[in-house]
C-alpha cells in the first residue's frame, strides 16, 4: 500500500509528537507498506543523522514542504494532499483534522490519528466534518479515556466499525541487547550504586520537583534525568545546586538509541506525573496520555514507580508497576523505600512489565490498525 504520512511535526526535533510521527513511519515500512513522509519546513539533515536522533534503522522517503506561516501550515496541508493524489497514494495516515477533512474531500482513504482533542476554534468542528463523511476512514485513538471525553465534548457518536484505540509502542528489538544495571552504568560511566533514573520530557506536570524532594530524602541513592533541551537543563541544575543536592546527574539531550542503555543502567525507572501534565505541544494531557516512556521502561526490564493517573492504568497494573498517589511526597517517599529495600518486588514487577509490553510493539499496533481499514 502507498501511504502518505503528513504531519505538522518538525523532522528533526526534541518534540514527542515528532519522535511518534517516526516511529510509526518504520514500523508502516517494516511492514512492507511504502511510505513517504509529508512534513513543514525544510531540512539538510542526513538519513544518517535522523536515525541517530530518533533510534530508528529503516529508512524511508520524507518530503519537506515550504509554507507560509500566516497561513497556520493550511498551505503545507494542501499542498501535500495534491503531490499524494497525484501520486495516487492509497492511504493518508495524519494525526492533522485539516489533513483529514481535505483528503476526505478529495476522495482518498484517510486514517486520522488523535492524542488529545483538537485544538483551535475549528478543531471540534473538523472532527465532527470528519467522523461525518462518507469517505473510507478509521480514526486512531490512543486511549478509551481520549474517546470518552472526545465523544463527551464534542456530542459525537463514533461508528464503533471505524474506530480503533491503539496506545503507543516501543521498539521492542531495541531492547533484546540485555545488561545488568550495573553493566549498563559501567558503559555509560556512572558511579556503581542503586540507581533511580527518569527520561523524558521535562514539560511541567512531569514531577521533577517531586523527584528533587525524593533525592534530598535518599542522598544515598544516584538519580539520572536523561533528556531536556539545554536552557531547561540548565535551569534545573542550577536549583539542584542551590538546594545543595549532589546525587542527581542530569545528562541533557539524549539520542534516542541511547536511550534503553540509561534505562538499564537504573534499578528503578521513575514516573512522577502530576495532576496535570503539560504536553510537547501544550495542554493538559493527564486524563489522555499514553506515553512512549512507559512502554520503552517496560521493555527495559526495571521496576516501574509511578504516579497513579487512571488512564495509566489501561496499561500499567499492580502487578508490572508500583503506584502512589499523584503529588503526595509521603506516599512517594514510602513507594520509593519499598523498592529500594525489596529486591524480590522489583524482580517481580520487572518480569512481569517485560510480559506484558510484547503486544506493544509499534510494528504490531501499525499492523493491526492498517488490517482493521483492510479488513473492514
Amino acid at each position: 500500500m502507498k501511504i502518505a504520512c503528513v504531519a505538522a511535526s518538525v523532522i528533526p526535533s526534541w518534540t514527542a509528537n515528532s519522535v511518534q510521527v517516526m516511529k510509526v513511519c518504520q514500523a508502516l515500512t517494516q511492514n512492507g507498506e511504502s511510505v513517504t513522509l509529508y512534513v513543514p519546513g525544510n531540512s539538510t539533515s542526513t538519513w544518517e543523522e535522523l536515525s541517530r536522533h530518533y533510534g530508528i534503522t529503516t529508512e524511508f522517503p520524507i518530503k519537506w514542504i515550504n509554507y507560509s506561516p500566516a497561513l497556520k501550515k493550511l498551505d503545507f496541508v494542501l499542498k501535500s494532499l495534491l503531490i499524494a493524489k497525484e501520486l495516487k497514494i492509497d492511504l493518508v495516515y495524519t494525526r492533522l483534522p485539516w489533513a483529514a477533512v481535505l483528503g476526505s474531500l478529495f476522495k482518498m482513504p484517510v486514517i486520522l490519528e488523535l492524542h488529545d482533542r483538537p485544538v483551535g476554534h475549528m478543531g471540534s468542528r473538523l472532527l465532527k466534518w470528519f467522523t461525518r463523511s462518507k469517505c473510507q476512514k478509521r480514526i486512531v485513538l490512543i486511549t478509551h479515556a481520549l474517546k470518552r471525553i472526545l465523544e463527551n465534548e464534542n456530542l459525537l457518536a463514533f461508528d464503533p466499525g471505524e474506530v480503533i484505540i491503539a496506545p503507543d509502542g516501543v521498539d521492542l528489538e531495541r531492547y533484546k541487547d540485555k545488561f545488568t544495571p550495573s553493566q549498563a552504568r559501567m558503559k555509560l560511566g556512572l558511579e556503581d550504586r542503586f540507581t533511580a533514573v527518569y527520561s523524558g520530557g521535562f514539560y511541567e506536570g512531569r514531577g521533577l520537583d517531586t523527584l528533587i524532594i525524593l533525592a534530598q530524602k535518599f542522598p544515598h541513592i544516584q538519580f539520572v534525568w536523561v533528556g531536556g533541551k539545554e536552557d531547561i537543563v540548565r535551569m534545573w541544575q542550577k536549583k539542584i545546586a542551590n538546594n545543595g543536592i549532589e546525587n542527581i546527574l542530569l545528562t541533557g539531550f539524549v539520542n534516542n538509541k541511547d536511550i534503553p542503555l540509561y534505562q538499564y543502567a537504573a534499578e528503578v525507572l521513575l514516573m512522577p506525573y502530576g495532576k496535570a501534565i503539560s504536553g510537547s505541544s501544550g495542554g493538559n494531557i493527564a486524563d489522555v496520555s499514553s506515553p512512549m516512556k512507559m512502554f520503552e521502561y517496560m521493555a527495559a526490564g526495571r521496576a516501574i514507580l509511578s504516579s497513579d493517573i487512571p488512564v495509566l492504568r489501561e496499561v500499567l497494573t499492580d502487578q508490572n508497576a508500583l503506584f502512589y498517589e499523584p503529588e503526595n511526597i509521603d506516599d512517594l517517599k514510602k513507594k520509593f523505600s519499598d523498592l529500594l529495600e525489596n529486591d524480590t518486588l522489583r524482580r517481580k514487577l520487572s518480569v512481569q512489565s517485560m510480559k506484558d509490553v510484547q503486544q506493544y510493539s509499534w510494528g504490531t499496533r501499525m499492523r493491526r490498525i492498517i488490517l482493521h481499514l483492510e479488513n473492514n
